[in-house]
Formats: C-alpha cells, structure tokens, sequence
C-alpha cells in the first residue's frame, strides 16, 4: 500500500480523494506542524506528500524521499514558493499545486481590503470598540471613494481578472501591468506609470526572485499620496519597512494587507501605522475554497501515483 504523509490536518472532507483510492494516510494527531527534522526522516517513508505553504520542503527534505521512493510533493496552495521547484525537477519529483480553486475567494478578500482600507473602517471600528467614538461628526474618518477611483493591478491572472471584474460594479478604472504585453484593455507596459496612475493598487504576482520587493520605497514614492496598496499575494513582494515608513509619513493613505515578508511576524512599524488593514493570510479561508483546495491537492497526488498526468502539475 502507498504511504502519503499530510503534514497538517486539513478541513473534514478535504482527504476523500486519498482515503477513496486506498491510501495509507500519514498524519499526527492534531495540527502541531512538523520540524524540518521530523520532515526528513518522515518523507523517506513515502511514496508522496500533501503538505501547506508553511511547510519548508526544500532540497534536504526533497533529497532524503527521493532516495526512497517519494514521487510527488503537493501543496495545498497555488503558490509553491516553499518547495524547492528545481530541486525536485533535478530529483525527479513531481510537484503539484491547486490553480484555479481559490481565485473567486482571494479576489473578494482582495476587495473587501480595497474598501475596507479606502474608508478607514478598521480604524473607524477600532475607535467605536474602545470608546473613544463620541458620536456623529462631519469630519471623522474621512475616506477615499472607491467608486470612480482608478484600480491598477500589478499581475493579471485568474485572480488579478477576478478582482477587475468586482471593480468594474464599483465603476473603476482598471488599469493592469505585467511582465509582457496581455494585449487587453486597460494594460500599461511601465509599473512606474501604473503607479502613477493608480488610486489603488492591488498586487497579484507570485513570489520569485524578480518579484521579491517588487514594491519598495521607490515603486512607492510614486503613487499618489491619496493611494491605497493592497497585498493578498506574497509577502516579501512588498518591502514591508518601506510601507509602513511611507503610512507613517502620510505619502501613501492606506495600506491592506493579508500576507507578510515573515509570517506570523508582522513587521511593528506596520501594526503600528495608521490607515491599516491586517488580516492573518485569510484570503481563501471560505470553508468550501479551503476544502476543495485539499481535494484538488490530494486528486493530484492519486493521480502522480496512478501514473497519471494531474491537471495540477507544476513540474515532473
């Protein structure tokens, strides 16, 4: 019988497609996350592993399965920047990711950030909560409309698109840049001109290399003192010390943000700026997005290990 190692407990139901074809399932009781030592011995016992983005399977982990029998590493996520990809290229592992699943959830969570951020309801929220609303007044909290405003949109894939079309029933501008011509309407070559232009910015890229602080203190210093930035991508994609210089110097409005440059470490400059909206990597945490995604996951490594080719494949 084939072993598969779950390295977390993932939401009821999400293992059918593993428990279904007959697998032996790998898994601790609970959800206490594993060491990258208990990683190493662990996958030299299996044929495959369904692991989360914070789960490091890197060249060491990936090495000691590979010269075993482990075949396929999938993660239970679109994003695969925790898997060393070559590595497992070089080593012959198939390497699977859930594309497609979680683009309409991201997208709302990256819309409710755009509001959210623009008229300042958490800090409007935060005020009521503790007190210190002391009622109706003309000049409090005084956002930023979202209606009419102009949105750009760094990255335009499936989730980048989802969140054009919300904006398009707000009634915004939408402008988008990416690495080549997308040939679309709204689509500007320069970044720099995208920020220049853009009342919001929305960032929808993978983490890489060419990705990592794509948007720092100069990218930043060319929006508009009145933008808002929103991040539901990767972390490190922002130069998070950079914006929350810029928010605690008033030269961008606002900030939303749901992922971090060190997660669960948030930068205190950023939890200390004002005009900010923190959430804890939630962006596909919808009961029905996060179980299918475990699905999708799990029907990739059956299908690794039936000699099939998964739809999901990154690299083989």
């Amino acid at each position: 019988m084939t072993r598969v190692l779950v390295t977390r407990a993932l939401p009821t139901g999400g293992l059918e497609p593993l428990v279904g074809d007959g697998h032996d399932v790998v898994q601790r009781a609970g959800d206490t996350p594993y060491t990258q030592a208990e990683l190493t011995e662990l996958v030299a016992t299996v044929d495959a592993v369904v692991c989360l983005l914070t789960d490091r399977i890197d060249e060491p982990v990936l090495e000691a399965g590979a010269a075993s029998h482990l075949r396929v590493v999938a993660n239970v996520a679109v994003g695969y920047d925790n898997i060393d990809v070559d590595a497992a290229r070089r080593l012959g592992v198939a390497v699977c990711n859930t594309p497609g699943v979680l683009d309409e959830t991201t997208a709302d969570a990256a819309f409710l950030l755009v509001l959210a951020a623009s008229r300042l309801a958490s800090e409007a929220e935060r005020d009521l909560r503790r007190g210190a609303w002391s009622g109706w007044g003309i000049n409090q909290y005084l956002g930023n409309d979202v209606h009419g405003a102009t949105l750009g949109l760094v990255g335009y894939g499936r989730i980048g698109r989802a969140v054009a079309r919300r904006a398009s029933g707000f009634g915004m501008q939408v402008l988008h840049h990416t690495r080549h011509p997308t040939d679309m309407p709204g689509y500007v070559g320069s970044l720099d001109d995208l920020l220049a232009e853009s009342d919001v910015l929305s960032i929808h890229v993978p983490l890489r290399d060419s990705t990592r602080h794509l948007i720092g203190a100069r990218e930043l210093a060319l929006l508009r003192p009145h933008a808002v930035v929103v991040n539901t991508a990767r972390g490190p994609v922002v130069d998070e010390e950079a914006l929350a210089d810029a928010l605690h110097a008033g030269t961008v409005f606002a900030a939303g943000l749901d992922v971090y440059e060190d997660e669960p470490t948030v930068h205190p400059r950023l939890l200390s700026a004002p005009r900010t909206v923190l959430l804890p990597h939630i962006a596909s945490a919808s009961r029905a997005t996060r179980t299918q995604m475990a699905r999708v996951a799990c029907q990739g490594v059956c299908d690794v290990l039936a000699g099939r080719r998964p739809e999901n494949l990154v690299t083989a």
